[in-house]
């Protein structure tokens, strides 16, 4: 079975060094879906670079690719997978943490994120939530996945899911994305010498 593209998706400001998301960069090869403006994310403008890279992976790599969203990226997971006519170009999701556009404390620099896209993605998911997220509440997260017919995983009280989660390389993590495509290495990228 061949190694997919997996494309990691940050939320709002990035994801920083220490965030799961960048060590599965490092450790694994993932790539990283760059967006022009990390600090007033306009969700056009998010959806336009995803499909960008989409189409430049598909074109360069052959195959689909898998999603690795956190926070905000899992809103944009469900907001291009509502425009698109790529979809295929995706074989499913990880969909870590979302957050909530919607909470009154977000509405002013998330503006353009809402209404949040409820439609049903035309891949599999998987959605974890955790109890204490402080930027979406546990039944929020839950909602998304239904509406989104995602698998729904409940990860307890692990506040945003993030570095300050404290999970470092977060094998658990990379084990349920293998869930996705089951012959996807969970070891470290070696890379050759």
């Amino acid at each position: 079975m061949s190694t997919p593209n997996i494309l990691i998706l940050p939320g709002w400001q990035n994801s920083g060094p220490a965030h799961w998301q960048s060590r599965w960069e490092a450790l694994h090869g993932d790539v990283r879906v760059e967006q022009h403006d990390w600090m007033r994310p306009l969700r056009g403008d998010w959806i336009a670079r995803l499909e960008d890279v989409l189409l430049a992976r598909h074109d360069a790599h052959g195959g689909p690719s898998i999603l690795v969203a956190h926070s905000l990226g899992c809103l944009l997971t469900a907001a291009w997978a509502s425009h698109s006519r790529n979809t295929h170009l995706v074989s499913g999701a990880l969909l870590v943490a979302p957050g909530d556009p919607e909470r009154p404390e977000l509405q002013a620099a998330l503006k353009s994120w809402s209404p949040v896209p409820l439609n049903k993605l035309p891949f599999p998911s998987l959605l974890l939530g955790s109890q204490d997220d402080p930027y979406c509440s546990f039944a929020r997260a839950r909602a998304f996945a239904a509406a989104w017919g995602a698998e729904f995983i409940d990860f307890g009280a692990c506040g945003h899911i993030n570095a300050d989660s404290g999970l470092g390389d977060w094998p658990e993590g990379r084990a349920l994305l293998a869930r996705l495509h089951p012959g996807l290495p969970t070891a470290a990228h070696n890379p050759t010498i």
